[in-house]
């Protein structure tokens, strides 16, 4: 168990949730909530953040079923500022990687701990800005952004800090990467401190946190890793009216959705054992439909 001075990157696997320091948490930043749907959740997340990387599985099938009543607002919450940490053994780069090939293990999402090995980010401020500056751009186009980045990070080992790689994420998904790098300086900075103040005042300690908030201004709070009951325990009890929606689970409409899927989230979105869920998409390397990316602790798969 780490101790709360400890780097925030040592991901607690028992309690699913990378903490950060809170030894100042008052903020008088005011903020005004607006509810398009039933049920609003106020996401805090950090693209290097393993625990997040972790509720993919859950979040993708929250989306699938509960889409039509929820919406997801991205907050950025500054997982690591810089390298000032010196407790507990941890003080540089290299003392996180093997701690995240265990929690790729705990998780079953594909995290290989040797970027902070081989090419360590000094901070996670930056693509953190960068998808704010994206979400000026396009909000779905900014999601899919974050999923880029974070592939990048836990399966190619590419720090996402660097601008080109922000860049090559970017253009990848059809954003102006441009105008991200213009946004960068200026607007996407400031909203960028905005999330950071709202963080503080909503009294969040680590990520993933999430506020799930109906009409009525009734919220509960999902904290840390948690598994996919409980996402939709919080939808049914605060919005009795949200009716799951039933959806394609073959493997086409799956990737037709999301055009990258890991095996834990193939098998959380198909329905099928983790098992089924391997065999299968090897399988369907094999016949060439699909195209496999191994990493040292896993594989990503996208259409060929």
């Amino acid at each position: 168990m780490k101790d709360s001075k400890s780097n925030p990157l040592l991901c607690d696997p028992e309690t699913g949730v990378c903490e950060i320091d809170t030894s100042s948490t008052t903020s008088d930043f005011d903020y005004q909530f607006q509810q398009k749907k039933l049920i609003k959740i106020i996401y805090f997340t950090d693209p290097i953040c393993s625990s997040c990387w972790g509720i993919e599985p859950q979040l993708r099938k929250l989306k699938l079923e509960y889409g039509k009543y929820v919406e997801i607002e991205y907050r950025m919450g500054g997982l690591l500022p810089d390298w000032s940490y010196n407790s507990g053994g941890i003080s540089k780069p290299s003392d996180v990687a093997h701690h995240w090939d265990e929690v790729s293990q705990y998780y079953d999402m594909p995290i290989d701990g040797d970027v902070w090995l081989e090419n360590p980010l000094a901070s996670s401020y930056p693509p953190s800005i960068a998808f704010k500056a994206a979400q000026l751009q396009d909000e779905a186009k900014a999601q899919k952004f974050m999923r880029r980045m974070r592939e990048m990070v836990f399966l190619e080992k590419k720090n996402i800090a660097d601008w080109n790689q922000m860049k090559a994420a970017a253009i990848e998904v059809g954003l102006d990467a441009d105008k991200i790098q213009q946004d960068y300086a200026g607007k996407a900075t400031e909203l960028f401190k905005e999330d950071l103040m709202l963080a503080r005042k909503m009294g969040v300690r680590g990520f993933p946190t999430l506020h799930v908030n109906n009409s009525l201004n009734n919220t509960q709070l999902i904290y840390g890793f948690r598994p996919y009951a409980v996402f939709e325990n919080s939808i049914s009890s605060l919005a009795p009216a949200a009716f799951k929606e039933s959806y394609d689970k073959s493997w086409e409409a799956l990737f037709a959705k999301y055009p990258t899927l890991t095996a834990r989230e193939f098998t959380e979105l198909s329905g099928k054992s983790r098992q089924e869920s391997e065999t299968l998409l090897k399988q369907l390397t094999q016949e060439g439909k699909l195209k496999q990316h191994t990493s040292k602790n896993g594989s990503i798969w996208r259409v060929k």
